[in-house]
């Protein structure tokens, strides 16, 4: 296990190295720079900005140099806990994204917690009384979920809380909390708030797991090992937790890193719809203002978030079924 560990943290180290050099240079790639968008909002609203003073901005932010020369001083930096200046925003990195991270990590984990917890006991209510009126009732319900986008979704709550109930759904705290200290009172308003956020993002990603799950238990169901189960006289709730949910649990296990993804990376567009103060506004802002420090930071911690998920999931795995030897 202790190899397997130190082997897969290898992995990790090399994935992380790998995906920040392709990031920072799919974020060069873009045409302009931060100078150029910041001069051309400057002389939006009537301000004179020469040539010169564009080329003093990029020689003061270090844009004059070659591309993996920038990234080499920020990957430096960034392995010493410097993410470097936000140019837009004026302050550390570090400071910006820490005022956001926090609310961001309780909506991943909260929607991944809905996600599993949902799905994984439909899928198997799903699987045993199989062809039911319930079985159908959630297939039906399973279709709607993957077919709605989660965008669009956040509108139509958004609408029909407006319209029927007379408040906005957006944001995650009242009016009165949204600026007070931390307090019991603030805690149980942030999460009748996160609800909503929650739905919204872990809707389609519940009907694809129950989905999963039902396949899954159905194609144990009938194996040789369960009906010698059976016959040993063990109860029918005891054969089904004991054997095929247990075996089902693998593919389920499996998806954990993945799903994390999904979650984080369908936050930005539902975090405009709703308002919602976590990193994805802050991330789409700073890839449109070509904040590449800013952006550099978020894209190396998405996917620290996302390997770490991935390496959960594989001990997950080998936890589930000593069978899986992963060599």
């Amino acid at each position: 296990m202790i190899r397997f560990l130190t082997r897969r943290l290898g992995y990790m180290a090399l994935t992380l190295l790998l995906v920040s050099v392709v990031s920072f240079v799919i974020i060069q790639a873009a045409p302009g720079d931060y100078a150029e968008i910041y001069a051309a909002k400057k002389a939006a609203t009537g301000a004179v900005i020469t040539q010169a003073d564009i080329e003093a901005m990029r020689v003061e932010l270090g844009l004059d140099q070659p591309v993996y020369v920038q990234y080499v001083r920020w990957m430096w930096n960034a392995l010493h806990g410097d993410f470097g200046m936000s140019w837009a925003w004026k302050r550390p990195v570090g400071e910006v994204i820490a005022e956001r991270l926090p609310v961001t990590l309780a909506i991943a984990f909260a929607t991944l917690l809905f996600m599993y917890a949902v799905s994984i006991p439909v899928g198997i209510y799903s699987a045993v009384r199989r062809y039911s009126v319930g079985d159908y009732a959630f297939s039906i319900l399973g279709y709607v979920g993957l077919a709605i986008p989660n965008f669009l979704l956040a509108l139509v709550l958004l609408y029909w809380s407006q319209q029927y109930l007379g408040q906005s759904v957006g944001g995650l705290y009242s009016p009165a909390f949204e600026n007070a200290p931390w307090s019991w009172g603030k805690f149980v308003d942030l999460m009748a708030h996160l609800v909503v956020p929650v739905i919204v993002l872990g809707t389609s990603g519940t009907a694809f797991l129950t989905r999963a799950m039902r396949a899954a238990v159905l194609d144990e169901l009938d194996r040789m090992y369960v009906l010698s189960a059976r016959a040993s006289g063990l109860s029918p709730m005891q054969v089904l937790l004991r054997y095929p949910v247990r075996t089902a649990l693998n593919p389920i296990a499996s998806t954990l890193g993945w799903r994390l993804t999904y979650v984080i990376s369908g936050a930005p567009i539902v975090g405009f719809v709703l308002a919602l103060p976590d990193t994805g506004p802050l991330f789409l802002n700073a890839l449109l203002n070509q904040d590449m420090m800013l952006a550099g930071a978020m894209i190396f911690i998405y996917c620290a978030l996302t390997i770490i998920g991935t390496f959960v999931s594989d001990v997950l795995l080998v936890l589930l079924d000593p069978r899986i030897r992963l060599e």
